[in-house]
């Protein structure tokens, strides 16, 4: 015997169908408009798809045209080293998602189970930090790697970002506090001291939040304009996200070069999106909190 469909239950798949169309709507239309020939993209501005579609922009921005015929299929001869630049986004983006989700894991396993003078004021300090805009130390940072030298390299590009992030710092704690302390307790009677029962107990139990903290921070990395411009717009530090803007430069103001740059963004998202779609699952489990498995 079926049951009966309450409207209220369809109305909530309403609105989740509509908050996904809205999701997904721009990226669909950012392929679309990449696969759209430069010359036809104010004919087919109506249409959901191409009426004649086509690789020639993935092909240009690639490098994999010669001059002419990218200046005949509508770009400006422009083209984007994919190769070089995605290799700095991943150093970039990698390095900081795993260093700072380990050094912020221990920071967080210190504030969960240690016992020290000051701690909860300093947790405090930590959370204060959620409510300072990136931009209030976009300069003063600028101004430490300029006097420091670090300027234009990863080790400066990285520096700001790598050790520590306050909202990873709260969350891991959260869930460290869901661990049951029976298995600590034991090891703890055992000898096995702070640094051993945060890793090889702690750790090992949270490797669902440890990986969803990776995959945010990846990504707000990956996808990070702003500092990299400022502080490594060299080309050996230049990352994706620059390197689509200085494209976008190369082309007249008079007639951007819509489909070259939807087709570089397209690429661009493309790894992030191939995580997502791969860890995705690992990604809503792990926000249960359930540790204590």
């Amino acid at each position: 015997m079926s049951r009966p469909v309450r409207p209220g239950r369809v109305v909530a798949w309403l609105a989740v169908g509509v908050a996904v169309l809205v999701t997904v709507f721009p990226f669909y239309w950012m392929v679309r408009t990449a696969l759209t020939p430069a010359g036809a993209l104010v004919q087919d501005a109506t249409l959901l798809w191409p009426s004649d579609p086509t690789l020639i922009n993935f092909r240009r921005v690639l490098g994999l045209t010669t001059v002419e015929e990218a200046v005949a299929a509508g770009g400006t001869g422009a083209a984007i080293d994919f190769v070089r630049y995605t290799a700095n986004s991943l150093l970039y983006a990698g390095s900081v998602a795993v260093v700072q989700t380990l050094s912020c894991a221990a920071a967080a396993y210190a504030f969960a189970r240690l016992r020290f003078p000051g701690r909860d004021a300093l947790f405090g300090v930590v959370l204060a930090g959620l409510m300072v805009p990136g931009i209030f130390t976009l300069l003063p940072n600028f101004a430490l790697l300029r006097e420091a030298g670090l300027l234009n390299t990863m080790v400066g590009l990285v520096a700001p970002a790598i050790l520590t992030s306050p909202f990873t710092i709260f969350f891991l704690r959260q869930f460290f506090l869901s661990l049951p302390r029976e298995v600590e307790e034991a090891a703890m009677l055992d000898g096995v001291g702070s640094l051993g029962r945060f890793w090889r107990i702690a750790l090992p139990m949270s490797r669902g939040p440890l990986a969803t903290m990776a995959l945010i921070t990846l990504v707000g990395m990956w996808k990070d304009y702003l500092w990299p411009l400022v502080a490594g717009n060299s080309e050996a530090t230049r990352v994706l996200t620059v390197a689509l803007g200085v494209f976008q430069q190369q082309s007249p103001n008079t007639a951007p070069d819509w489909t070259g740059l939807m087709a570089g963004s397209t690429l661009s998202v493309l790894p992030v999106l191939v995580l997502l779609v791969l860890l995705g699952r690992q990604l809503v489990e792990s926000l249960n909190f359930s540790g204590g498995k």
